[in-house]
């Protein structure tokens, strides 16, 4: 499965990049690719295109505030969790896609 992430909280710096990582660890075990954007201290990092985003079969969006330009995940399937479900379950989030 291809799947698009963003990851965001309100400093921006530690949990946003720890649940990037997560992201990218368990996708891997799990056989699927995945490309993770940042939104943190720095801005946004990693920017997902819009190709990206239509060539995925879901996005996974683990924010605590709300993230830039929201509107790119409209026609694609989403889940929307806090960046702590990433860090607590990551394998039980992949699940629910």
């Amino acid at each position: 499965m291809k799947i698009v992430a963003v990851t965001a909280c309100p400093t921006g710096v530690a949990h946003t990049y720890m649940a990037a990582e997560q992201l990218a660890k368990t996708a891997k075990q799990l056989g699927h690719s995945i490309k993770v954007e940042t939104q943190g201290a720095m801005g946004i990092e990693n920017a997902l295109s819009q190709a990206d985003i239509d060539a995925a079969d879901a996005a996974i969006i683990a924010a605590d505030i709300a993230i830039e330009q929201p509107e790119r995940f409209v026609r694609i399937k989403k889940i929307e969790v806090p960046v702590h479900a990433v860090l607590k379950d990551p394998e039980g989030l992949f699940a629910r896609l």
